[in-house]
């Protein structure tokens, strides 16, 4: 059992650490005030290397893992410049195209994702499928040759930004045994769920199968609108909506255009987790990275105030519940290691696991940390001069996306404990 990084690691670490100092919190508020984008961040990063370093090495990336990748949203998010897109693109998509694409879409999309020159974000959620997706009603059905492609989406993060967004839908199984003939199926199966007319009405009775296509933000048909949200992100949210969007079979990912083809369905379910794992993961070691600022920006701030002819982290009513704080982010930054190094050693069973534990323990203690350091700095805490109020919303949100505590709660009582499903 080893708990050091290699050299490389190390490095990596000790560069995009430098290279968020360079910008901080005040250009990551900046931009977000003004409804700019981080680009020059972004831009610099990927001349760097640090948006690719999970791509794999043929396609211009650094041939590392989702232990790379989390070092980067890590120490970024540390420098108070917590940059969601990592997530979205490089992590789930970059993921998604490596493991289950076929090589022309690895070709076409992985080396802009390597070098950041390209964006791809991802839509699952929906307004009524909730936590579901075995219930989504996005469907894509065939049309000849093409997909016609229909459905709402919600929460898309960045997709203002992307030339390309991931979306997850529902497609007919009409290969062997792929009609239902009694309407069984449903979220438990894990296998897909049969359609009861709430979708497509050309669906009814179908048995469906996830899949996940890659979708050019201006096709037509494809409209979106702004959600404001009470977060100081430069990073938007937005709805989606899609009306008969016409794709071509390649758009499938792991299909090809040729008649017949089943590739992309047959990839569909392990696609998806093979992207949902990686995402929990950084969006993990995001909510550490943001703890670990929070409470350099807290201590930093008590040890220099003095009340009283003495600096306030003298007293324990102070320094015990920041203390506190520093060892909830530091637990979790050991169950994200876990889970990425379990990732990148290929035993999926066990990272899923880990990989909703470190999502479940760093949203708790970044939100911990966050207002742990807004209390000790008393009324400075909610100024934005000071920092860390500016974080109160996003570390809030990282408690219900992109899977709930109560979700994984679940997950554990069931996978882990045992117990019946409750749901």
């Amino acid at each position: 059992m080893d708990f050091d990084s290699t050299p490389e690691q190390r490095q990596l670490r000790e560069a995009v650490r430098t290279l968020g100092q360079q910008y901080g919190h005040d250009y990551f508020v900046a931009k977000a005030r003004a409804g700019e984008h981080t680009s020059e961040l972004w831009d610099e990063a990927g001349r760097l290397g640090y948006l690719g370093v999970n791509i794999p090495a043929e396609y211009g990336g650094g041939g590392g893992g989702i232990s790379e990748l989390a070092i980067v949203c890590e120490e970024l998010a540390a420098a108070g410049c917590p940059l969601l897109l990592l997530v979205v693109s490089p992590a789930i998509a970059g993921t998604v195209i490596a493991r289950h694409g076929t090589e022309a879409q690895r070709r076409t999309f992985l080396p802009g994702l390597a070098d950041g020159s390209l964006k791809i974000a991802f839509a699952i959620t929906e307004p009524e499928a909730g936590s579901n997706f075995h219930r989504l009603g996005t469907v894509a059905r065939r049309d000849g040759a093409d997909w016609l492609l229909s459905g709402r989406k919600c929460f898309v993060s960045g997709v203002d930004e992307a030339p390309y967004v991931l979306v997850v839908a529902r497609v007919p199984d009409d290969g062997p045994g792929g009609r239902a003939d009694d309407g069984s199926g449903g979220p438990a199966d894990g296998d897909g769920a049969t359609d009861q007319g709430g979708g497509d009405p050309g669906t009814a009775g179908v048995r469906l199968r996830p899949a996940l296509f890659v979708v050019p933000t201006d096709a037509p048909g494809l409209t979106m609108s702004k959600l404001e949200m009470e977060i100081v992100s430069p990073e938007n949210q937005w709805l989606l909506y899609l009306d008969d969007v016409r794709l071509a079979g390649d758009a499938l990912v792991g299909g090809t255009a040729e008649p017949g083809d089943r590739g992309g369905l047959d990839a569909g379910l392990p696609a998806l987790f093979a992207g949902l794992n990686p995402e929990r993961i950084t969006v993990a070691a995001m909510g550490a990275g943001t703890g670990r600022y929070a409470i350099e920006r807290a201590s930093t701030y008590t040890a220099t105030r003095r009340v009283w002819g003495r600096p306030i982290g003298s007293h324990q009513g102070v320094s015990h519940p920041l203390a506190h704080a520093a060892v909830q982010v530091e637990l979790a930054r050991l169950m994200i290691a876990k889970a990425a190094a379990l990732y990148d050693a290929g035993r999926d069973v066990e990272a899923g696991v880990a990989a909703n534990l470190a999502k479940y323990a760093s949203a708790e203690a970044a939100a911990l940390a966050v207002d742990t350091a807004i209390q000790v700095h008393g009324g400075n805490g909610m100024t934005t001069d000071y920092g860390v109020a500016t974080l109160l919303g996003a570390v809030r949100a990282g408690r219900i996306a992109p899977v709930s505590r109560e979700m994984i709660l679940n997950f554990v009582a069931q996978r882990v404990l045992g117990q019946p499903r409750s749901y």
